[in-house]
C-alpha cells in the first residue's frame, strides 16, 4: 500500500498574488516581490491585511484595472485618454475634481456598455 502524500501548499507568483490583492506589485515591500505566495498567505492578507498593504489601497500607486474602476471607465477608456501609468488616489480624486471632457465621454461610454450587458444578460434569462 502506498502511504498518503502530504498536500504541497498552492503558490503563486508575487504578480499574481499583487493583482489578485488590487496592488501595484513595484509599489509592495521586497520580500513580497521577491518570494512566492501561498494561497494560505494570500487569504491571510485579505482578511487581515497588514499596514503596507492598507496603505497601499488608500492612497496608491493603483494598477491600471484600480484606477479605471475608481474612475468608472475602461482600461481602454484610460489608454484613449493617454493614461498609461498608474496613479495614485490623490491624482484619481484630482481627475474626478476636474472632470476632463474625455472622462465624461468615457464615462458615458462605460455606463452604455453596462446597460447593453444587462440587457444581454436579462434576455438570456427569458430564453
Amino acid at each position: 500500500m502506498s502511504t498518503p502524500k502530504a498536500k504541497t501548499p498552492q503558490t503563486m507568483k508575487p504578480a499574481t498574488a499583487a493583482k489578485k490583492l488590487g496592488i501595484l506589485l513595484s509599489a509592495a515591500p521586497a520580500e513580497f516581490q521577491e518570494g512566492v505566495v501561498s494561497r494560505d498567505e494570500l487569504n491571510a492578507l485579505q482578511a487581515d491585511p497588514p499596514s503596507w498593504l492598507a496603505d497601499l489601497r488608500r492612497v496608491g500607486p493603483h494598477p491600471r484595472q484600480v484606477v479605471a474602476a475608481k474612475l468608472r471607465v475602461s482600461a481602454s477608456g484610460l489608454a484613449r485618454a493617454g493614461i498609461a501609468g498608474p496613479l495614485t488616489t490623490a491624482e484619481i480624486e484630482t481627475l474626478k475634481a476636474e472632470n476632463p471632457d474625455w472622462l465624461e465621454r468615457e464615462q458615458a461610454i462605460q455606463t452604455k456598455v453596462r446597460q447593453e450587458e444587462l440587457r444581454l444578460k436579462q434576455q438570456r434569462a427569458k430564453a
